[in-house]
């Protein structure tokens, strides 16, 4: 931690300017009365590297990264991960680590199913180990039948990727919510939206930067979830 400033992390990714991530952080920084600051930062394709080198230079105590630049983060830090959204910087040196699948906790996922081949669903997968991966990429469209839990980790908002059904649960990570969480919902599903799935990746990622512990009432608050 610095001496006599601000304290600051950030978050890596392109585009940045839509999160709620600095609003939740700055937020809880406050609640905590702690000399911390929040701020994105946007970074262009090719240029993760250095990012992450001028968090050091800069002082920075660590950052979040977001799409696309998840596995470049992991790349360019110490991490033995595929994809990193959380890097902790101190003494001269980046560690990479995941809080994505955070909100995993609680949640049925016997027969689980993931939707997408980007960072976030590679977190996914290394923590649901047995899950069943459908992506563009290889196997589509995506059969859920029987599956417990389905995490959509895809980009995708306006089609609907699949269908569920009552006794399914669906953690949708796009924000605002999807077309197939609305549609999930409509078939009496279980849905964690995507503003759940940031909170919950937010308290992991501040009480490893801080080792405070998270006021997450007051982060929920932040992103607009009830009380």
């Amino acid at each position: 931690m610095l001496t006599g400033r601000t304290t600051l992390v950030g978050l890596i990714g392109n585009p940045v300017e839509h999160s709620v991530s600095p609003a939740m952080h700055n937020a809880a920084f406050a609640a905590r009365g702690l000399d911390w600051a929040y701020v994105p930062l946007p970074v262009d394709e090719g240029r993760v590297e250095d990012a992450v080198r001028g968090l050091v230079a800069l002082g920075f105590a660590g950052a979040n990264v977001t799409a696309p630049h998840k596995a470049a983060a992991a790349a360019a830090c110490e991490t033995e991960l595929d994809s990193v959204n959380v890097l902790v910087v101190g003494d001269g040196r980046v560690q990479g680590l995941s809080t994505d699948a955070a909100i995993l906790d609680g949640l049925p996922s016997q027969r689980p199913v993931i939707l997408g081949s980007g960072g976030a669903a590679a977190a996914f997968r290394a923590a649901l180990p047995g899950a069943r991966v459908f992506s563009r990429r290889g196997d589509w469209p995506p059969d859920v039948a029987g599956a417990d839990l389905v995490v959509n980790a895809t980009s995708e908002r306006a089609a609907v990727l699949c269908a569920l059904s009552e006794g399914q649960t669906l953690v949708d990570l796009p924000y605002p919510e999807t077309a197939t969480a609305g549609a999930a919902r409509d078939a009496g599903a279980a849905v964690v939206g995507g503003l759940d799935v940031l909170v919950a990746q937010g308290v992991a990622s501040f009480e490893l930067w801080t080792g405070v512990p998270a006021p997450v009432e007051v982060m929920r608050a932040a992103v607009g979830l009830a009380r």
